[in-house]
């Protein structure tokens, strides 16, 4: 057969080249319109991407060099920033709860211990103490931290009576002991659970003010209730620190003069032990504060002074007419909140609030009590607290709500009644959906989601509580977050799927100390915060929170995980870019990210080393 003549074949060449050309184009504006949610042809545009050519056929057609940033900035060719560890004296470095910087304010009320955070920012890496490891997997993490991670010995002698802590060669040990539960967290939960429903799934979410270091938390776990547990950063250094090296839920906090950062009917359960706060104090308001996000029906439960002051008062030290009052006091408050004492067992309190708003409603308007009002009940970021009632909205979530785990997929209160603006039971119903097929996809590229690697995981915009749902495990727990700038208040229907979650501006740092969460997703982070804050930033947050081989996952515009990627390349991060789980021509990408173990005066290498 004849050979055909090099000027027909190169034009054939050209012509194919170009017809390739074109359809790749043509796809990716189809996809792109197809995610935008225009038009009626979505389904059909998404069939064509599943199944149309690998446009990355041609060898001279580069996905970096198509979607390359304008900004000279984060250029191809821009000079990669390398960012130098801190001074050893950062180790814990907590930047909205300084030790220094907090004694410059108020001891009244505890204002000294509430968020103050520094103008002045790192751009340092926050280095991990000499000798850090892989913390424990749960369970064996609640009885066992190892010392290097947190070398601090003060709770070792100042509880050592109350057996909360034992120091034992190279580990701490946690015998699961607290002031007011010497015989053991399980036996005090089991206290609790002769009157509160804790088994059969009722009870969930719950609240620990003052948790030490957080066994409480720790042994409700495997009841399958989640709490939520807090402390101040003060002379019990480091108790937060070991609650979540425990891989228990906490974070630094304190019930001060600023509203809890929580939704208003968000717990199932809340409970002081021994806690300190000075519930009958100021009006009542740290219990007003209780009872806005503790659910219609939900328990409160007090452990230790004042209660059972008869019996207690000398062993106490105090004196006995001081006690009588303050629990007098707090009875009272209990009362005008339409709380229910349901039983006193030895130094143990437990009240129930009211499931309906009307049934003392008439009681609480003739004692001249304050309300709040309802749109106050959750705007609550640096808010002040008020010593005022927060009413119940005509519909509410109280007995509604299914047993865990069937709340978890069933449709939200807040949902079905249409608080949440632009969210309906079908939509509610899709996000779900949607987010078992991203996490499906995310667990084929990191393997060790679901292998209990991942303990300790945070969730950066949580929107509706997907992600936490789609990974939900009795491995691991999810710190769902919402941005105080987020268009929609959605943490209150996080918790009624029987979720934990925070309400958090990504501005400024995060309520927790260094190396604390094993993996962190960021949906969208960066566009929400687009011309708010740097995005260098929210990154060097991102790296003092997460451990030492710890993993990110971002999911964002194609142009902004570029941004991240060439910032992260010079924190120690290694990544790698992966395509939307419904194709190549979707432009929003994923970006996979694992922070390289490096310590204290030590130079890159890993943990196995």
């Amino acid at each position: 057969m004849a050979n055909k003549p090099a000027g027909e074949s190169r034009t054939r060449s050209s012509i194919s080249i170009f017809i390739v050309v074109g359809l790749c184009g043509f796809f990716y504006l189809l996809g792109a319109w197809q995610r935008s949610g225009f038009g009626k042809g979505d389904s059909i545009a998404l069939e064509i991407t599943k199944s149309s050519a690998d446009c990355t056929a041609l060898s001279n057609l580069s996905f970096e060099t198509r979607h390359a940033v304008k900004m000279s900035t984060y250029g191809a060719d821009s000079e990669v920033k390398v960012y130098q560890p801190c001074d050893a004296l950062y180790t814990d470095y907590t930047p909205c709860q300084d030790q220094r910087h907090a004694m410059s304010f108020p001891r009244d009320n505890m204002i000294y211990r509430e968020r103050h955070c520094t103008t002045k920012k790192l751009h340092c890496l926050i280095p991990a103490p000499k000798g850090y490891v892989t913390p424990f997997p749960w369970p064996k993490s609640r009885d066992y931290v190892p010392f290097a991670n947190a070398p601090y010995k003060s709770l070792t002698v100042e509880k050592a009576i109350q057996n909360w802590i034992q120091y034992e060669g190279n580990v701490f040990r946690f015998p699961g002991g607290g002031t007011q539960f010497p015989q053991g967290a399980d036996k005090y939960i089991d206290h609790l659970a002769s009157v509160i429903p804790i088994k059969n799934g009722t009870v969930r979410t719950a609240l620990d003010t003052g948790c030490g270091v957080a066994s409480w938390g720790a042994y409700l776990w495997k009841r399958n209730v989640i709490a939520m547990s807090f402390a101040p950063r003060d002379s019990h250094e480091a108790q937060v620190q070991f609650a979540l090296e425990r891989g228990v839920p906490a974070v630094i906090g304190v019930l001060g003069t600023i509203k809890l950062p929580y939704p208003s009917r968000a717990f199932d359960m809340a409970h002081c032990s021994r806690c300190l706060i000075p519930w009958g104090a100021n009006g009542g308001i740290y219990m007003m504060e209780v009872d806005r996000v503790l659910r219609p029906g939900g328990y409160w439960v007090l452990s230790g002074p004042p209660i059972n002051w008869k019996n207690n008062y000398k062993g106490w030290q105090r004196p006995k007419e001081e006690l009588q009052a303050e629990q007098q006091n707090i009875e009272e408050i209990a009362k005008l909140l339409c709380w229910e004492k349901k039983k006193e067992i030895g130094e143990i309190a437990i009240w129930q609030k009211s499931k309906n708003a009307n049934s003392c409603r008439r009681k609480q308007e003739k004692s001249a009590a304050t309300f709040c009002t309802v749109e106050e009940a959750d705007d609550v970021w640096y808010k002040k607290m008020e010593a005022c009632i927060t009413p119940l909205p005509d519909v509410v979530a109280g007995e509604q709500l299914k047993p865990f785990p069937h709340r978890l997929y069933a449709v939200p209160p807040r949902i079905a009644s249409g608080s949440v603006a632009g969210v309906t039971e079908e939509s509610y119903s899709k996000d779900s959906k949607t987010w078992k097929k991203r996490v499906s996809a995310y667990k084929r590229v990191n393997k060790l989601i679901d292998t209990g690697r991942y303990r300790n995981i945070m969730d950066m915009n949580a929107e509706l509580g997907g992600f936490a749902a789609a990974i939900q495990s009795s491995k691991l727990w999810v710190m769902n977050v919402v941005p105080t700038i987020a268009k929609k208040n959605t943490l209150g229907v996080i918790y009624e799927r029987g979720l934990i979650g925070i309400y958090h501006d990504w501005c400024e740092a995060f309520s927790t100390y260094p190396r604390t969460y094993d993996l962190i997703h960021a949906s969208d982070v960066f566009s929400i915060y687009k011309d708010k804050c740097g995005i260098e930033d929210i990154l060097l947050e991102m790296d003092r929170i997460l451990r030492p081989e710890g993993a990110v996952i971002f999911r964002d515009e194609v142009d902004v995980l570029m941004k991240v990627k060439h910032i992260v390349s010079g924190m120690r991060w290694e990544t790698k870019m992966v395509d939307h789980e419904d194709g190549p021509l979707v432009p929003e990408k994923i970006l996979f990210a694992v922070k390289q173990y490096w310590v204290v005066g030590g130079s890159n290498s890993t943990s196995s080393e």
